[in-house]
């Protein structure tokens, strides 16, 4: 489980096709390698939870299988590239920005970046099958970064980045065209699939469905 908040920058060292369909991820990450990683690990690489294959004092290596390619951008990666990584949370941190899984629900393309105040305001295609989910001011993860909903349209959303986001992560050089993957708030996952189950199973009013939400 991961937090939201990117406290290393990760560099595309190794990108090598495998014939049956996946990908030897290397990863240059000194730093985070550091503060202590094991093999079997598992660390966010752009919001998609990893398993660590092997390492050592500047690289960590993963194999990226075809249904994670699939699922994410990991398979438009390339060498030299900058990457948004975070390692998994240990008992005891804080937790600064939401519960983060590292599963992806979808890949979206940014459809606007303009400044607004200190920083920028980005539109994102909102994809089919998750309008429920993203709701203005809740949570969101793309790129594996917490962030707040800004607002919500018809097909859109939109997030209000500041300074400090960009200047630590991908979003400092993204702009129109280019696609993130996104993650869900799993609480409201979890929340509308109890609230679901409650409506299918009782003849329940607005008021206990609501209170079904909280859960």
């Amino acid at each position: 489980m991961f937090g939201g908040l990117i406290a290393h920058a990760g560099r595309v060292a190794e990108f090598a096709r495998d014939p049956r369909g996946g990908v030897r991820l290397g990863i240059e990450a000194p730093r985070a390698i550091a503060e202590g990683v094991d093999d079997k690990d598992s660390i966010a690489i752009d919001g998609v939870c990893l398993t660590v294959v092997e390492h050592d004092a500047s690289i960590v290596r993963f194999d990226v299988v075809p249904e994670t390619l699939a699922r994410s951008t990991l398979g438009s990666l390339h060498l030299n590239g900058r990457v948004n990584l975070e390692l998994s949370l240990r008992l005891g941190d804080r937790l600064g920005g939401h519960f983060v899984y590292g599963h992806v629900d979808a890949t979206t393309p940014i459809i606007s970046r303009v400044p607004e105040g200190q920083g920028h305001r980005l539109a994102l295609d909102l994809p089919a099958g998750l309008e429920a989910y993203i709701v203005e001011k809740g949570y969101i993860a793309l790129d594996g970064v917490s962030l707040t909903v800004a607002a919500v349209a018809a097909g859109r959303f939109e997030i209000a980045l500041i300074p400090e986001t960009s200047a630590r992560t991908t979003f400092g050089f993204k702009g129109p065209g280019d696609r993130v993957n996104l993650e869900i708030d799993p609480v409201a996952r979890y929340a509308l699939g109890a609230a679901a189950a409650y409506a299918r199973g009782s003849d329940a009013s607005s008021d206990e469905l609501a209170w079904a939400y909280e859960i």
